[in-house]
């Protein structure tokens, strides 16, 4: 196979250039849907005020905190992770349908959208929210046994939209295929792989500094960096991915 790291690098780095508004409206356009459902589903301040109540002490593990927590506090606990999952999984969802839509059709030569490409990604959507609640949830069971597993599972998954998208394939097919293509090219994933999760560790840590917007504004344009990122890493793997075939 003749490409390297380099060239699918200089490959991506010029697709987002020139496609780059489109992107970031795409990023924000995502990121605002997620914030909304994440609220839209999210206990009010009255409910969340049940989680301060009571020594949930400090020098405590988080599983004995939740132990430690009154039936309703739990359910409330449950009720707002469930929020969040669920709102950050259409999000992504939603990032993954649109990039994957927009790719084929700005190499076609087409002038798209960012509502163009994620309407154009409809009818791959209900699969592709099946694959990435199944890819999140198996690469989550693998950091909680341990790290590694976790990342290995991260590179491994990978190419799983892409091939859903593009082939007709079953879901469980496309993870095969993908477990398959990437452990031949592990050079060339791994590296794209970790700088993506890296990335999306320092977007975290810049949380921190962003304590002066409101908290639905913070959080709007952390998810969209974050997606800004998740969609570089879309064009990397779509690009190797046509090479591969």
């Amino acid at each position: 196979m003749s490409f390297t790291a380099g060239s699918l690098y200089r490959d991506t780095g010029n697709f987002f250039r020139h496609q780059l508004l489109t992107i970031v409206l795409m990023s924000l356009l995502t990121s605002f849907i997620t914030v909304l459902i994440g609220h839209a589903l999210t206990p009010g301040p009255d409910q969340l005020s049940l989680l301060t109540e009571g020594d949930a002490g400090s020098g405590m593990s988080l599983l004995e905190m939740v132990q430690n927590m009154s039936p309703d506090q739990q359910r409330v606990l449950l009720r707002a992770s469930a929020a969040g999952t669920f709102a950050s999984l259409i999000g992504n969802t939603l990032l993954l349908g649109g990039m994957l839509s927009l790719i084929p059709m700005v190499s076609a030569g087409q002038r798209v959208s960012a509502l163009r490409a994620i309407g154009a990604s409809a009818p791959t959507l209900p699969r592709l929210l099946l694959l990435v609640f199944l890819m999140t949830l198996v690469i989550q069971l693998g950091f909680m046994a341990l790290v590694v597993p976790g990342l290995a599972l991260a590179v491994l998954l990978s190419l799983s939209p892409v091939i859903l998208a593009t082939e007709k394939v079953g879901i469980f097919g496309a993870m095969r295929t993908s477990i398959r293509l990437v452990w031949s090219q592990m050079k060339v994933v791994s590296p794209a792989v970790a700088v993506w999760l890296l990335a999306k560790v320092a977007v975290l840590l810049l949380a921190s500094s962003m304590t002066v917007l409101p908290a639905n504004v913070a959080s709007v344009v952390l998810n969209a960096l974050s997606n800004l990122i998740s969609a570089i890493l879309v064009i990397y793997l779509y690009r190797l991915y046509m090479l591969l075939r």
